[in-house]
């Protein structure tokens, strides 16, 4: 194996010991990263979300300052990546649903292989695997004893399809985009796509196809998709939550009963797809008065296999003219994060059209990145958006040179939960 001779240049410019990959990266801030997380973790309750993810965040500020960077750099390039995979793998087969068999009780390999009609020794040799031993190695299972493991309430959870989906998702989906993302970059100049059909998603692909567009070319995927993004958004704090946005204040009361020749809509969910938003506005909100109407395209709407039908829906192609006119509000959920700018002035310009000055909101669920601290679940997904979409996360600057000095609206409030849930912008036609 080649070695270095101990430095480290960029250029001609400052030359790096290389003893600094070798020690922790801040050893220094390990005495009070451990008395916050003391203090934080006395009274902590399994119900208390803000707590526990301020707790989180310092363990994992902790990991950090302990690790090397030559430990990082083997965990992000090597142990990761493996673990992925092999989450990947184990989903395929269903490993984690026969695991999860068992009430929690340890397996041995030949069980494992029996129920899933694999080869012992071929089972035993992924497993010693080197495909279980790996996930052990990573927390990801329990290793009870030799060739022998129990679930984790990890693996358990992967046994659910709108958690495990996000692995072939990204394993067949997205990885490769994201794999060539570097060289469009370099063969493009280094500059931000700006085309849905030349960005590293169409070039990963080997396509000319939009990311939805070859999503439907794909139905697999297509399926597995709609369920990660179900687990995605599971547990996460919900916009109309009293906490998040003052539903009753700032859309019940004051409703029109007159508007819309007697049948005045409370709420339009464009885009909205199988209809969860508005199914848990109505679940939450069972006396708000006027109508839920769901807009998606006929291909969405018709798999729904289970709405109320006190929800109507509509087809509806959100670049087309707004059919709804003077609707209480209107609503789009992570929408105009798919999208360049150009195109989100498009969208928006259908729905301003149909508003009511002083009286319709539109409503946008999105995420709203601070200048600083930002939540790396919008960063991720900004980095994702780029690649699939030649799209982007926004910050407040971003929104409001869109939404105001672009599309003509005033926004009246971003209402943001925190913690990298995405917020409610409320806009309204200028007064």
């Amino acid at each position: 194996m080649a070695t270095s001779n101990g430095t480290g240049s960029i250029g001609s410019q400052e030359v790096i010991d290389v003893s600094i990959a070798s020690s922790p990266c801040d050893i220094d801030v390990v005495p009070s990263l451990l008395d916050d997380i003391s203090a934080l973790g006395k009274d902590l309750s399994g119900d208390d979300r803000d707590g526990r993810l301020t707790l989180l965040e310092k363990a994992r500020c902790l990991v950090r300052a302990l690790e090397t960077p030559r430990e990082t750099m083997l965990k992000h390039c090597g142990a990761q990546t493996a673990s992925f995979f092999c989450l990947a793998l184990g989903n395929d087969v269903g490993l984690f649903k026969q695991m999860a068999t068992g009430g929690g009780s340890p397996s041995k390999v030949e069980s494992l292989a029996k129920a899933l009609e694999f080869e012992v020794d071929l089972l035993r040799e992924l497993s010693r695997w080197r495909i279980l031993r790996h996930l052990a190695a990573m927390g990801y299972i329990c290793q009870t004893g030799p060739d022998e493991y129990k679930p984790t309430n990890f693996s358990k959870a992967m046994a659910i399809p709108i958690v495990a989906d996000g692995y072939p998702l990204y394993a067949y989906a997205k990885i490769e985009p994201m794999a060539y993302f570097h060289k469009w970059l370099k063969m493009n100049g280094y500059k931000s796509p700006k085309d849905l059909s030349n960005n590293p998603q169409t070039f990963g692909h080997r396509t000319d196809l939009p990311f939805f567009d070859w999503l439907q070319a794909n139905p697999p995927y297509a399926t597995v998709f709609n369920n990660h993004m179900g687990g995605y958004r599971l547990g996460r704090p919900s916009w109309m939550d009293p906490e998040v946005y003052p539903v009753e204040d700032n859309l019940i009361s004051g409703f029109d009963h007159g508007d819309n020749d007697g049948k005045p809509v409370m709420l339009v969910d464009i885009g909205g797809s199988y209809g969860h938003d508005l199914a848990e506005f109505r679940r939450k909100y069972p006396n708000a008065p006027g109508r839920l109407v769901l807009q998606d395209l006929p291909r969405v709407l018709d798999k729904i296999t289970s709405l109320e039908e006190e929800i109507e829906r509509m087809p509806y192609d959100f670049l087309t003219p707004q059919p709804i006119k003077g609707a209480r509000a209107y609503y789009t959920h992570q929408i105009l994060h798919d999208y360049p700018d150009d195109r989100c002035v498009e969208i928006v310009k259908q729905v301003k059209e149909a508003m009511i000055p002083g009286y319709s909101k539109f409503l946008l669920n999105e995420h709203v990145i601070p200048a600083m601290g930002a939540n790396w679940e919008a960063t991720y997904l900004d980095l994702y958006m780029m690649v699939m979409f030649s799209a982007r996360e926004r910050t407040e600057d971003d929104w409001r040179e869109l939404l105001e000095k672009r599309c003509g609206l005033q926004i009246c409030k971003f209402w943001d939960p925190g913690h990298g849930v995405e917020a409610i912008i409320e806009c309204q036609l200028p007064q």
